[in-house]
């Protein structure tokens, strides 16, 4: 059995609103994939505000494991550290593989930024 830890009242009630703003926005992310309509939208809310949210859920982790262990509870931050740069990361490899695929089928999507555009001269039929 563990001792039981009891945290002080302000303690409880800044990790609880942390983790239930976290909850709220992780889960407002998630309502973009429900609401917006092509993936190029639909990308966008889950990898920014789930970010937040797991900020938020972090740092009422790393407040709880701090107070309640009475010293700096330094596992949280990595954890937060190691999804605030795998996810940008792997929100613009998604997005460049679906720009490809959308290219590819045809679609209207903005043309590749490594396009070399030649200015060829015009021909002259008198020259």
């Amino acid at each position: 059995m563990t001792p039981e830890t009891t945290l002080p009242l302000w303690c409880q009630i800044l990790v609880a609103a942390l983790a239930l703003g976290g909850a709220i926005i992780a889960f407002l992310g998630s309502m973009g994939l429900w609401r917006l309509g092509s993936y190029f939208e639909r990308v966008h809310a889950p990898s920014i505000i789930a970010t937040m949210g797991c900020w938020l859920i972090m740092h009422a982790t790393w407040i709880y494991f701090s107070v309640s262990g009475q010293s700096l509870a330094v596992h949280a931050l990595l954890i937060a550290v190691f999804i605030s740069v795998t996810v940008p990361i792997t929100t613009i490899f998604l997005m460049r593989a679906a720009l490809f695929r959308a290219r590819r089928a045809g679609q209207d999507v903005p043309p590749p930024l490594s396009t070399v555009v030649r200015n060829e001269p015009a021909e002259h039929p008198d020259v």
